[in-house]
């Protein structure tokens, strides 16, 4: 089976690229199941319902969310009703909604993905995202043909980490929240598929889809400078990951580049 995974999507230019160019990726590459970053997907922070439900109906089958998961309080209750949109699976206490699901891909296979929050330069005091996937697998056992874990996180050395840590265990772990697309793809030893960060879905002549001068005066300035998405030329990255249906072992994983001229 092939699984396709869409990095942040930022503000309505990542998603109107879900909306022009999604589908026939789908239909391209024959993907069983979809996954899409979607904490930005709303102006540049959080998500609310209207914009859940756009990216669904682009084509997402599940959306996995990060540190702006709860910006947007009108997404609570969503949460709720809706198990297909996850927010960090290790955050503390007891937040609305989860961090793991077992979704029905286009052919009926079941694919399990889970959302992970990294610790290391975050602002909130996190569960530790080691025991927290220990945790998820053990209850997922026999579940799920594949498994599909986004790591949303700073650190490249942690998010590595957690994909060594998961090697053989899960399918694919793919990165999250820095917007930037690292070129170390590849499928581990023990067969799973991981990539440091996938990227982001959004303005292309950007600094992580906001306009850069607004980033360069907050950064100068140490001010909390308001960030506005930038215009222009958008781009889409994601990855596509081929597993053995059988295994649950990735066989390869490929990074996709769409750019639009907006």
């Amino acid at each position: 089976m092939r699984l396709l995974f869409i990095g942040d999507v930022v503000g309505r230019a990542g998603r109107r690229m879900l909306r022009d160019h999604l589908e026939s990726l789908i239909e391209q590459h024959g993907i069983e199941l979809t996954v899409v970053n979607g904490e930005n997907a709303a102006g540049g922070w959080g998500l609310t319902p209207e914009t859940a439900d756009e990216l669904f109906a682009a084509g997402a089958d599940v959306i996995t969310l990060g540190n702006h998961w709860a910006d947007r309080k009108e997404i609570l209750p969503y949460l709720e009703r809706n198990p297909r949109v996850l927010r960090p699976l290790n955050w503390p206490g007891e937040p609305p909604g989860q961090g793991a699901v077992v979704a029905e891909g286009r052919s009926g296979c079941r694919v399990a993905v889970l959302c992970l929050m990294g610790r290391v330069f975050a602002d909130s005091l996190l569960d530790d995202p080691f025991v927290a996937a220990d945790r998820a697998l053990t209850g997922l056992a026999g579940q799920a043909a594949a498994i599909l874990v986004d790591v949303h996180g700073d650190a490249t050395s942690e998010k590595q980490a957690l994909a060594w840590y998961l090697d053989g265990r899960v399918s694919a772990v793919v990165g999250t929240h820095t917007h930037t697309p690292t070129a170390d793809e590849r499928v581990l030893p023990g067969g799973t598929a991981a990539i440091t960060d996938v990227g982001m879905t959004g303005p292309r002549d950007s600094i992580i889809g906001f306009e850069p001068d607004g980033v360069i005066r907050r950064l100068r300035t140490q001010l909390q400078v308001r960030l506005e998405v930038a215009r222009g030329p958008r781009v889409l990255c994601g990855v596509i990951v081929d597993v053995d249906r059988d295994t649950g072992k990735a066989t390869a994983i490929e990074r996709i580049r769409v750019e639009d001229p907006g």
